[in-house]
């Protein structure tokens, strides 16, 4: 329970990684607000499912990718919570397309909800951290800030732009004791594998991953709720790598794997 009496936001928290995030918090003692965009569903069971374990938990709507939104999102949840001392930025989009079919409303659309989204309920939340005393943003990258893979251009873009924007901002909200940290996940099994990869099979995908086993949603709540507490008091500005070692190995060995 390191996150009893911590007050949580938690976007994009409808399915897959953000709602596991906003339960492992839960799990660890926090009371957590849920964003979604069009998981209600989802993000309404994980309010149900946190309710359970004696947590105050709600959840809103919101389209992160514009700015009104993200601070109504952030004001809502602390007006809820009374107090924010973490922000989980987990809200974003991935696109996979030919870089000559990419038009100005594709990259609009894309950096639109995964930086500006990111950026300005950052922006709204250190606002409430920094009269409190402090607290904790934990920024969504991916391995694609790391490396990267053909017609992953914008996507790869805007992870990239995260783990940059993490440093600087690590910087400069130190002094008001407010902790920045990125992490950076590798292939995390959600439920859009199914329902977008109509080839996806979890053995195939675990023999190209040096670990042998493709991540699950609690490997990246698990690493985001140690993050989150006083264990990770002198982790600030780093970009923290899950991915079952897939980013350490040398791509021209790659089939000898």
């Amino acid at each position: 329970m390191a996150l009893t009496g911590k007050c949580a936001l938690v976007t994009g928290a409808g399915v897959g990684i953000g709602r596991e995030v906003a339960l492992e918090l839960a799990r660890q003692g926090a009371d957590v607000v849920l964003s979604y965009h069009g998981s209600r569903e989802g993000a309404l069971s994980a309010v149900a499912e946190i309710e359970k374990l004696g947590r105050r938990a709600t959840a809103f709507q919101a389209d992160l990718g514009f700015v009104p939104q993200c601070y109504t999102l952030v004001e809502d949840a602390y007006k809820f919570l009374g107090r924010l001392d973490i922000l989980v930025n987990n809200a974003g989009l991935t696109m996979i397309k030919d870089f000559f079919a990419v038009t100005e409303q594709d990259f609009d659309h894309l950096y639109g909800v995964n930086i500006r989204g990111q950026y300005f309920c950052a922006q709204k939340a250190a606002r409430y951290m920094r009269e409190h005393g402090g607290g904790v943003i934990i920024n969504m990258a991916s391995i694609h800030a790391l490396t990267s893979y053909p017609q992953h251009s914008l996507y790869d873009g805007t992870k990239g732009a995260i783990a940059a924007t993490t440093r600087s901002l690590a910087l400069e909200l130190a002094p008001y004791h407010i902790r920045v940290v990125g992490v950076a996940p590798g292939a995390i099994e959600v439920p859009r594998y199914y329902t977008e990869r109509a080839d996806y099979r979890r053995e195939e995908l675990a023999r190209r991953i040096p670990w042998r086993r493709v991540g699950m949603p609690i490997d990246i709540a698990k690493l985001c709720a140690f993050l989150a507490s006083d264990d990770a008091d002198f982790i600030v500005g780093s970009i923290i790598v899950a991915d079952g070692g897939t980013t350490a190995r040398m791509s021209l060995f790659a089939e000898e794997m």
